[in-house]
């Protein structure tokens, strides 16, 4: 295998900016992505990842029972600050979740050509972040046992959900969203199935992928039918992952407190999940470029895009927060007022300061082309911009509701350790979950990176 390897990358081509991968050959796209999943000899990163993610993954268990066994008493909620780590990190999972999924089929709508080495561990992310934001208001609920409620089933009580709560859409668009999400994800991996299928030599395997690949034969037949509803979904997709962070804004602009009446959260809102999304797509491709020696496939090239998207989108980011300042200081009342002051030079005004960094000021780097081609500038600034939209999501329930209208219940947020644990537990049980996604499946959608071979090749 991996004299195979090496065969593969020995006729690369050199950097050049039209070409989006230095191979020339279909099949070196499929020794590349196909190495680390048949070649066991290659696994000591992996292990190494699989070993630190257990751990957090463990914290993050411990503290779930903590939370469920004990109560919401252990999380720094207080009677003035309702909504603590819980709800922010919903917010922010689920952005990260929408992502995936809208840059995967916006770059396919428009026909983006290096769309195909970021597009499978993109909408992969999709599934895991939104299956961990699910947890979060269930572990909020006082009562997280009756979560089964939201939904409208018939039941002898005759009680059904009240259509005019936010969180009624939210259980619906997050179900719809995931549901969605697995049936765009995995018909996207038909193909490479079919090619493990046919390329593994273990008889386990050979049944495994063979079953998954639903006797997929590379037909001319199957492609047609395959590009057709793939395109369908993809166009489906879009209006969908709109609506799905649209209602998570509505969760704060349909309440009557000061800062979260503002008509702007709906787009705002999706801008950041986008905004957000493409920093954790850098993060990853970088560690999957790294840790399975795909750099012939995922090029500087395809972060050189990347880059130039999240300047876009922490310019929108700027616009937002200056449109969101606007808006408070422009409807004259004297809770908005206060509230923009409390922001700027109160408690959590070094946050604050420190969010606007991260989301607006650090990726302006970007405009140079040297800091889109730098490894490291790329990956600490895709950390800052997560570090800052998290940041977002907390200070938009803390700030309001530590200074809402009365100046009697003014109060400020202690988070607990349990607020810590069930957070950074939560970063190390995605980690765990990508690792085994990455060693079971093909990380790059092996057919669409051979067509772009194709085409490079014959231009």
């Amino acid at each position: 295998m991996s004299r195979s390897l090496h065969d593969a990358t020995r006729n690369s081509f050199p950097e050049r900016a039209e070409r989006l991968t230095r191979v020339e050959s279909e099949a070196a796209v499929d020794v590349l992505v196909t190495a680390p999943l048949l070649d066991r000899r290659s696994w000591r990163r992996w292990w190494i990842g699989v070993a630190v993610a257990t751990l957090l993954t463990l914290v993050f268990v411990g503290a779930i029972a903590m939370i469920l066994g004990k109560g919401i008493g252990v999380l720094g909620n207080n009677t003035s600050i309702v909504w603590g780590y819980p709800i922010a990190n919903y917010v922010w999972w689920i952005g990260i979740g929408n992502a995936g999924t809208l840059i995967s089929s916006l770059l396919l709508l428009t026909h983006q050509r290096w769309r195909a080495a970021i597009n499978r561990f993109a909408e992969a992310m999709t599934l895991m972040a939104v299956a961990i934001a699910g947890l979060f208001p269930i572990l909020h609920m006082g009562r997280p046992e009756y979560f089964y409620w939201l939904a409208p089933y018939p039941n002898v009580m005759h009680l059904w959900p009240q259509w005019r709560s936010a969180l009624v859409w939210d259980f619906w668009a997050i179900l719809s969203y995931l549901l969605f999400s697995i049936v765009f994800w995995y018909t996207g991996l038909i193909p490479d199935l079919a090619t493990l299928r046919d390329r593994t030599l273990g008889r386990a395997g050979q049944l495994f992928y063979g079953a998954l690949s639903l006797g997929w034969r590379n037909s001319a037949r199957h492609w047609y039918a395959y590009e057709k509803y793939y395109k369908a979904m993809a166009a489906l997709a879009v209006p969908l992952v709109c609506s799905v962070h649209s209602i998570v804004g509505l969760d704060f602009a349909a309440g009557m407190m000061p800062g979260w009446q503002e008509p702007i959260f709906p787009p705002y809102f999706v801008v950041g999940a986008m905004f957000s999304g493409f920093a954790m797509v850098v993060v990853l491709a970088a560690l999957v470029r790294w840790g399975l020696k795909l750099e012939a496939l995922v090029t500087m090239n395809h972060f050189d895009a990347m880059a130039k998207l999240m300047v876009m989108g922490a310019t929108i980011m700027g616009l937002s927060y200056a449109a969101e300042w606007f808006s408070g200081w422009y409807s004259g009342r004297h809770a908005d007022h206060s509230l923009l002051a409390f922001e700027f030079v109160g408690h959590y005004a070094p946050m604050y300061w420190a969010m606007l960094f991260c989301n607006v000021m650090a990726c302006q780097i970007f405009w140079f082309r040297w800091a889109r081609r730098n490894m490291a500038v790329l990956i600490v600034v895709a950390i800052l911009v997560n570090i800052g939209m998290w940041l977002e999501r907390i200070l938009i329930v803390w700030n309001t509701l530590a200074h809402a209208y009365l100046p009697s219940m003014w109060s400020l947020f202690a988070p607990t350790i349990w607020d810590w644990a069930v957070t950074l537990g939560s970063l190390g049980f995605f980690a765990l979950m990508y690792l085994i996604f990455v060693r079971v499946f093909p990380a790059i959608s092996m057919h669409e990176v051979k067509q772009l071979v194709h085409e490079e090749v014959a231009a």
